[in-house]
Order: structure tokens, then C-alpha cells, then sequence
């Protein structure tokens, strides 16, 4: 790589993660302030309404109110997956050992606080780019389950009990249960492998090969997440996570809400006002807890974006070892 090639590569993604840094700091600043003052946390007005009879104009509302709640988030995911597309050395990706590699991508996806849709990108990338199933997987999960935001706002508002759980099973999924999900599908996915960076060869400048890898993860990844969502609203339309109070069967409650949890897509903090009314509705901690995990960790859209890139045996895989944990960590609550 030219020396000048590689300073304009690492100013620009030290801008992009550092804006996006500030902007989601920011935002989590004033949750915690807002939820030491009323209790809970302060969620956005819907920009469109969402009050109707007709299935269509739920699910469009529900689409466009979420986008509109995401799409500053997503458009830095989109970036920076571009810049790490451009600039990034593939022996640079994840270096080391397994366990090496699965607390690098750990600790690189939790600052970010993305949520599942918007740090889809990042996994697009990263898997295209280094054919590293597990980190890949470590990093889509821990940018929305190991969010210290979100983690800190659960520490605040719950029980200690439902905090600890929240905490120990993204834990678990992201070092743990992502390596089990590549070793069940071999991690080796002969999916679509983006073209190397050239390093400025020919004469290209940074930047005109930077805007060209935007565009390109946008028309590969925004219709993909877009289809998510528009499934996740349908699923979350027919599966309202309001179990009835007088439900006796705790486990049933639990594996329930864990596989409800799942594919609905859930902007940042949404899930704490959802794991708030359950408990105020009679649902066992182990439900809340499961709700807190397995709700931002991932979504149809996310879910959609890891079969497009890594085959649909690893979407099955990557749902079923988050409910098991949100089942298992859920019923050791009881």
C-alpha cells in the first residue's frame, strides 16, 4: 500500500468510527440520563402512523418508522463496511488464533452499538473479505448484543437478576456460540467473494474507489435488509409479545418469547420498554432476560444477510444456537 494511499484510509475510517462513536455516545447519554430521572428509556415518535385495520398499512408504517429510527446508524454501517472493503489488507481481518480472533471481533463490534440491520454490513464485509465465518458472525452479534449502552440501561432499570443474564448469554453467543455455528456449517461457504483492494493501483484516488465500494454495499446489502424488515413487521404484526398474566407454564413463556425475540427487528433500547412490560404483565424474569438478548442480537434481516453470504444452513444455525442460549439462560432464571 502507497504511504499516501494509507493515510487518506486510515484518517477516513478513524472519522467514520470516530463520528459514529460520538453520535451513538450521545444518543446513550441521554437514555441514561432519561432513565435515572423517569424510570425507563425515551423512545422515538412514530413518523407515520401505524393505527389500521389493513395488514399492508401495518406492516408499511411499522417499516418506515423503524427505518426512520435506524437509517442514520445504517448509513454509517454502510461506510465504514466500504472503507474496510477498500482499504483493508484480508491478512489484517481477524489475525491470530480462534480465540484470539473471537475477542478481537467481539471487542471491535460492541463501541459501534449498531443495531442487528445496521452492523449487517459490517458482517457482508468482513465474511466477503476474510472467509472467517466465526469472527464475522462475533462481530454482526456483538455490535447490538454487547451495546455497554444498552448493557448499562439493563444494569439500571432491572432487576439484577434479568442484567446478569442479559449479560452472560450475548457473552455466550458472541465468543461461544458463534464458533459452534461455523463449526456446524464449516465456516468455509463458497459464497460471493468481493474483489481485492487494488491499493490505488492504476491511478485510482482513495476516495473515488471508497465512493465506488459505498455504492456497492448499499445495492448489495440495503434490499436485503429492507426485505427483513418488511418480514419482521409481519412476523412481529401476528406475534405481539404481551403473554397473559395468568400463564402458569414458565417454560412454555420463556422458549416462546426467545423464538418471538428472534427474527423481529428492534431499533436500539426497544427491547427494554418490550422486556419492561412484559415483567409488568406477569412473564417471568427468564422471559424478560431472553428478550433483552435475543431481541437486538439479531433479526430477519441480519438473519437474511448471513444466508446471502454464507449459505442458509448457517441461518438456521445462527437462530437456533441464539434461542437455545435465550432458552437456556431464561430457565436458569426459574
Amino acid at each position: 500500500m502507497r504511504p499516501r494511499f494509507g493515510i487518506t484510509a486510515g484518517l477516513l475510517l478513524l472519522v467514520l468510527v470516530g463520528t459514529l462513536f460520538v453520535y451513538k455516545s450521545a444518543g446513550a447519554v441521554r437514555q441514561l440520563d432519561y432513565a435515572r430521572a423517569h424510570g425507563s428509556v425515551a423512545l422515538k415518535a412514530d413518523v407515520v402512523s401505524a393505527d389500521s385495520d389493513a395488514l399492508p398499512l401495518r406492516v408499511a408504517a411499522g417499516s418506515l418508522n423503524y427505518l426512520a429510527a435506524i437509517w442514520p446508524a445504517l448509513v454509517f454501517g454502510i461506510l465504514i463496511s466500504a472503507a474496510v472493503r477498500t482499504y483493508a489488507p484480508v491478512a489484517g481481518l481477524f489475525p491470530g488464533g480462534p480465540v484470539r480472533r473471537q475477542v478481537v471481533a467481539a471487542a471491535s463490534g460492541a463501541p459501534l452499538m449498531l443495531c442487528s440491520c445496521c452492523a449487517a454490513p459490517l458482517f457482508s464485509t468482513m465474511y466477503g473479505r476474510s472467509r472467517r465465518l466465526a469472527p464475522s458472525l462475533a462481530l454482526l452479534l456483538a455490535a447490538p448484543a454487547l451495546n455497554p449502552a444498552a448493557l448499562a440501561l439493563t444494569f439500571l432499570l432491572f432487576p439484577p437478576v434479568v442484567a446478569w443474564g442479559r449479560l452472560w448469554m450475548s457473552l455466550a453467543a458472541v465468543l461461544l456460540g458463534t464458533a459452534l455455528v461455523a463449526r456446524v456449517v464449516s465456516g468455509e461457504h463458497p459464497g460471493p467473494q468481493p474483489v481485492s483492494p487494488d491499493d490505488g493501483a492504476g491511478g485510482a484516488s482513495p476516495i473515488a474507489m471508497f465512493a465506488k465500494a459505498s455504492v456497492h454495499v448499499a445495492v448489495r446489502s440495503v434490499p436485503v435488509i429492507l426485505i427483513g424488515i418488511i418480514a419482521a413487521m409481519l412476523f412481529a404484526d401476528r406475534f405481539q409479545l404481551q403473554p397473559d398474566a395468568s400463564v402458569s407454564l414458565r417454560l412454555w413463556s420463556i422458549a416462546v418469547t426467545a423464538a418471538v425475540a428472534i427474527p423481529i427487528a428492534l431499533p436500539t433500547f426497544f427491547e427494554i420498554p418490550l422486556a419492561l412490560t412484559l415483567l409488568d404483565a406477569g412473564a417471568p424474569a427468564g422471559a424478560a432476560a431472553a428478550l433483552l438478548f435475543a431481541g437486538p442480537a439479531v433479526n430477519a434481516a441480519s438473519l437474511m444477510t448471513v444466508g446471502q453470504m454464507a449459505g442458509w444452513q448457517a441461518v438456521w444455525a445462527v437462530g437456533a444456537i441464539v434461542w437455545l442460549i435465550a432458552f437456556l439462560g431464561g430457565l436458569a432464571m426459574l
